[in-house]
């Protein structure tokens, strides 16, 4: 796919702004020297110091999630339950630690490269990225893309103006144990790639 990349300005809004505005562009990875590249389907937004399921709650910064108080536009990658990465891009000003976690793809490009990567011949396509920490293995993100700009490099999204996702459904965020019922995940309606 030959696109521009989003720019800063597109991440620099109110993060449920762009979490819904991600959909339907696409997440490119040259991670490895090997091309990847999926159409965002789901994300959900994670709000900064007044969200309690955000990384950046309170304000309170550490190693960990260091990246989300980069400029907007930044990748924010994290390791969780000690052995999955996954991929978000931060939103509103630099500061200010609010971001979209990316939750899936459909795969459009460089499927065999994923497959490999997720486990071989066995993993049917609608597995390949249908969940946060499987888009990353596909992809090959790791936590050596933390704090790397989404808008060059090895990992960007890219603008896709034929993007036609239909209906978005909103929907309270999963796979969190605060501030569970927030309305913040965003899904394109009916589309197979989704996590659950």
């Amino acid at each position: 796919m030959r696109a521009a990349a989003l720019p800063p300005s597109f991440y620099a809004r109110p993060t449920p702004e762009v979490a819904r505005r991600l959909l339907g562009h696409v997440l490119l990875s040259e991670v490895g020297g090997r091309r990847t590249a999926g159409r965002i389907v789901e994300t959900e937004a994670y709000l900064g110091p007044e969200d309690p399921a955000s990384h950046g709650y309170r304000a309170r910064r550490t190693a960990r999630n260091e990246s989300m108080f980069a400029p907007p536009g930044t990748a924010y990658v994290y390791f969780t339950y000690g052995i999955h990465w996954c991929l978000n891009a931060v939103t509103e000003r630099e500061g200010f630690p609010a971001a979209v976690l990316i939750r899936a793809l459909e795969p459009l490009e460089g499927l065999a490269i994923m497959r490999r990567r997720r486990g071989g011949a066995g993993v049917p396509d609608r597995a390949l990225c249908s969940g946060p920490a499987k888009l990353c293995q596909a992809l090959g993100i790791t936590g050596r893309n933390d704090g790397e700009p989404l808008t060059r490099g090895q990992l960007r999204i890219l603008r896709n103006h034929a993007r036609q996702h239909g209906a978005i459904i909103v929907t309270p965020r999963i796979g969190i144990t605060r501030a569970v019922a927030w309305p913040l995940r965003f899904v394109v309606k009916g589309s197979p790639w989704v996590s659950r």
